[in-house]
C-alpha cells in the first residue's frame, strides 16, 4: 500500500511538472511548432495523457475507449530523418479546449485504476511523462520570448567569473557494470541485462568542456554552436528566457558531431559508454538536476575544495558518448511498450548519460540511457574528452 501511494505522489509531481511547462506558453502560441523535426505544441498538451490511456488500455483491454481519434492522433511522438519533416498545418489539430476535456477524462480514469496496476506500468507513466518534462524544456526554449510566459525563477546563472582550468582525471584499467540487474528496480528494457566490460586505463577531463574552450574552435573556422548567437561582435548565450553575455565557464552545448570534431581538433576522443560508467563511481553530482534551474551553471561551480574525481557526471547536461545505442545482451522489449527501445537500434543514435538541468531525479540511475541522432542540435548535451 505504502509504495502504490508512493507512485501515487509521483504520478501527481510529475503532472505538475509538465503542466507547469504549457502554463509558460501564451494561449497564442500553443499551435507554434518551435523546432522543425518535433510536433506543435499542441500535440504534446494530449500526448502525455494519451499515452497513459493507452498505457491503461494495453493492461485493461476491459477499459472502453470514449475518444477513439484522439487516441490515434496523440500516441506518438515524430523523430524524422534529417530532411524529412511534418507538413501539418494548425487547422489539422482540435481545440485547446476539446484537448483538455479529454485530458481530465483519462486523468480521472487513469486515477481510478492506478493502485490495481502492476507497478511497472506505474513507472512508465512517471518516468515517460518527466522525460516529456524535459522534451518539452528544449522545445519551448525555441519559442520566442515574447510567447513565452516567464515564472520567477526564470533568472540565467550566468558567469562566475572563476577560471577553468582544464585537467584530465586518470583511470585504471578494470570491469565496470552495464546495465541494471533483475529485481533491483524499474529500468527501461534497454537497461537490461546487467552485464561487465573491461575498460582499458583512460584519462577524462576533470570537466565538461566549457563553453570559452570552445570558443577557441570557433575561432579557429568551426561553426558556432545551436544555443550561441553573435551580436554586435560578442557571443551571446541564448537562455530559455533571455540572452545574456556568453558564460566561458559554463558547459558548451552541442551535437555529437560538433563534440566529436572537437575532441579530434584536441588530438583526444569522446567516452565509450563503459568509460563514462567507469568515471561515474568516483564522479560528482552537479546541483543543477531534478529541475533545479533553466539553463547551465559553471563546470566547477560543485567542485568542493578535496575533490579529485570528474565533475558533474551527473547533471548540467547530459554527455555524448562514442557508443552507438543498441541493445545489450539478453534485451527483451517491454510487452506492453515494444517500440519505446527497439526501433532505434538503427546505428544512426548515440548513446548519452548523466542528465541535464531538466532531468528528473528518478532517471539519474547508473544504468538509465538516452539517446539522439548525432546532429541534433536542441538537446542540453554536452560532452568531455577522453585520451586512452
Amino acid at each position: 500500500m505504502q509504495v502504490a501511494r508512493d507512485l501515487g505522489r509521483a504520478l501527481d509531481s510529475a503532472r505538475a511538472r509538465t503542466d507547469e511547462l504549457f502554463a509558460l506558453v501564451r494561449p497564442d502560441a500553443i499551435y507554434d511548432r518551435p523546432i522543425a523535426e518535433r510536433h506543435r505544441i499542441i500535440f504534446y498538451l494530449g500526448h502525455v495523457e494519451a499515452f497513459d490511456w493507452n498505457l491503461l488500455r494495453a493492461c485493461r483491454p476491459e477499459v472502453r475507449p470514449f475518444h477513439s481519434e484522439f487516441d490515434r492522433l496523440f500516441a506518438f511522438g515524430i523523430d524524422p530523418p534529417p530532411g524529412q519533416l511534418p507538413a501539418d498545418q494548425p487547422r489539422d489539430w482540435p481545440g485547446v479546449p476539446e484537448v483538455e476535456q479529454y485530458n481530465r477524462r483519462v486523468r480521472a480514469e487513469f486515477d481510478a485504476a492506478f493502485d490495481q496496476l502492476p507497478s511497472d506500468i506505474c513507472h512508465v507513466a512517471i518516468e515517460h511523462r518527466l522525460m516529456h518534462a524535459e522534451t518539452l524544456a528544449y522545445i519551448l526554449h525555441n519559442l520566442p520570448y515574447e510567447k513565452k510566459l516567464p515564472p520567477p525563477d526564470a533568472a540565467p546563472a550566468g558567469d562566475s567569473g572563476r577560471a577553468v582550468e582544464p585537467r584530465m582525471v586518470d583511470f585504471a584499467a578494470g570491469k565496470v557494470q552495464l546495465g541494471l540487474p533483475d529485481g533491483q528496480g524499474f529500468g527501461w528494457d534497454n537497461e537490461f541485462q546487467a552485464h561487465c566490460v573491461d575498460v582499458p586505463a583512460f584519462s577524462m577531463g576533470k570537466y565538461k568542456v566549457p563553453n570559452g574552450e570552445y570558443l577557441e574552435f570557433v575561432r579557429a573556422g568551426a561553426a558556432a554552436p545551436f544555443f550561441w548567437r553573435n551580436g554586435s561582435g560578442d557571443w551571446r548565450y541564448r537562455g530559455m528566457f533571455e540572452e545574456i553575455p556568453l558564460p566561458l565557464d559554463a558547459p558548451v552545448y552541442v551535437t555529437y558531431d560538433e563534440a566529436e570534431a572537437y575532441a579530434r581538433w584536441r588530438g583526444m576522443r569522446l567516452p565509450s559508454e563503459a568509460e563514462f560508467q567507469r568515471a561515474a563511481s568516483a564522479g560528482g553530482v552537479s546541483s543543477n538536476v531534478d529541475f533545479r534551474y533553466w539553463d547551465p551553471i559553471p563546470v566547477n561551480a560543485d567542485e568542493m575544495p578535496q575533490d579529485a574525481g570528474p565533475q558533474q557526471l551527473i547533471g548540467n547536461g547530459w554527455e555524448w558518448t562514442a557508443t552507438v545505442f543498441g541493445p545489450f545482451p539478453g534485451f527483451q522489449p517491454m510487452p506492453f511498450y515494444t517500440n519505446y527501445s527497439e526501433p532505434f537500434f538503427d546505428g544512426a543514435h548515440y548513446v548519452l548519460k548523466g542528465g541535464s538541468p531538466r532531468t528528473a531525479a528518478c532517471m539519474l540511475r547508473p544504468s538509465f540511457r538516452n539517446w539522439f541522432r548525432p546532429a541534433y542540435p536542441y538537446i542540453y548535451a554536452t560532452f568531455r574528452l577522453v585520451a586512452s
